[in-house]
């Protein structure tokens, strides 16, 4: 994308979302959903195909204009982005990078037209920060395959049309070779998606159980008609989507330190404004500091990751820092709002719930610890 158009698009988003992203705020915490007047104006701005290729209707945008975009998103309720997350990130990248033609013509147009919405069924009970101890399997039937097991904690689950399913194909070789990857259309027979999980926060995002009861798919839905090349696909799609989920972060950090300086500089306490003691500057300092670090990072290993110098120890050192600190920014803020700030209803109170997330899902803090002391170890 030319860079005044990109330009153009950003402003766009930015006003769209503080203009009309932001006061719906509260309509979304109340409700549980994302009002159906922003999910349509998202997809005429292609907001639901922003990653994917623009041969297929998507905006095409790079990874460094793809985290630039998500820090004008993760200014308000992160819900509104997981929206349309899974279509561009860790689903959608599956079908990019290892869909056949065919699998990428049949699904890539109507995921960028928000006409449909993929899922990233990888995570199980006992299988989640670890993925090659996938237990769901996929047996070989004629030209069919039969599906069994459960998945849990699927983002946008209850909304699916697609599902793209890691599977156990081969039981007997090593657990990350033996992994295939599926697209099951959440219609087939055998295919049951559970209610939506009552969660923490991030009210309007939806994750669900989904469970395969000897669902029949056929061999077409093998992700680029290859068994055993599941492990890697979901590790490739990860890695792009952690430098997305620190960019989030990110913006979601630059809200919460505005709201911080905001009531900082209108409550008083002893007929001054609370922003004139020094302890609540010196909150205020550490945040604003943590996030400027946290987007100079995200900037970086995004341009570092689009050049192939880094794609995995700098996604995984962003990710790490950014989820982190948007904590530390969101506990802070509850901390100058004092018992304002501990109520439902006030901004910072919903986004410290809406934040703790980021250090569990697309790899934990502790995952991206290992990740990142192993590249270091290997460069030795």
């Amino acid at each position: 994308m030319e860079p005044t158009e990109f330009e153009d698009v950003l402003r766009t988003v930015r006003d769209f979302v503080r203009g009309e992203v932001v006061p719906a705020e509260d309509e979304i915490e109340r409700t549980d959903a994302i009002p159906r007047r922003l999910r349509d104006t998202a997809a005429e701005m292609g907001l639901f195909g922003f990653a994917l290729p623009e041969e297929h209707g998507g905006l095409g945008l790079t990874t460094s204009e793809d985290v630039r975009l998500a820090m004008e998103l993760g200014y308000t309720v992160p819900s509104f982005r997981s929206l349309f997350g899974t279509n561009n990130g860790i689903a959608g990248q599956v079908i990019v990078k290892s869909g056949t033609e065919e699998q990428q013509r049949t699904w890539l147009p109507r995921l960028a037209a928000g006409d449909a919405i993929a899922s990233f069924a990888l995570t199980e009970d006992g299988a989640g920060s670890d993925p090659s101890s996938v237990r769901t399997t996929a047996v070989r039937d004629g030209d069919h395959f039969v599906l069994s097991g459960s998945k849990r904690f699927i983002t946008n689950a209850p909304h699916a049309d697609v599902l793209v399913v890691f599977a156990r194909t081969d039981p007997d070789a090593e657990p990350h070779r033996g992994i295939s990857v599926f697209l099951v259309e959440t219609g087939t027979p055998g295919v049951v998606i559970g209610p939506p999980d009552a969660k923490m926060g991030q009210a309007g995002a939806h994750t669900a159980e989904v469970h395969f009861q000897d669902a029949r798919v056929p061999a077409s839905a093998l992700v680029g008609g290859q068994e055993g090349t599941g492990f890697g696909a979901a590790m490739s799609s990860l890695t792009r989507g952690r430098l997305h989920i620190a960019a989030i972060c990110v913006g979601l950090a630059t809200r919460i330190v505005e709201e911080s300086v905001r009531f900082a500089a209108e409550a008083e306490q002893g007929g001054a404004p609370i922003g004139r003691f020094q302890l609540v500057q010196a909150m205020l300092a550490e945040s604003q500091a943590e996030l400027y670090a946290g987007r100079a990072m995200v900037l970086e290993a995004a341009r570092e990751y689009d050049s192939g110098a880094d794609t995995r120890l700098a996604p995984s050192s962003a990710k790490l820092f950014c989820s982190e600190m948007v904590s530390r920014v969101a506990d802070r803020a509850v901390q100058v709002h004092g018992g304002a700030g501990y109520m439902r209803g006030v901004a910072v109170e919903r986004f410290y719930r809406d934040a703790r997330v980021f250090r569990i899902y697309e790899g934990t803090s502790e995952i991206q610890k290992l990740i990142i002391a192993k590249q270091l170890l290997r460069r030795v």
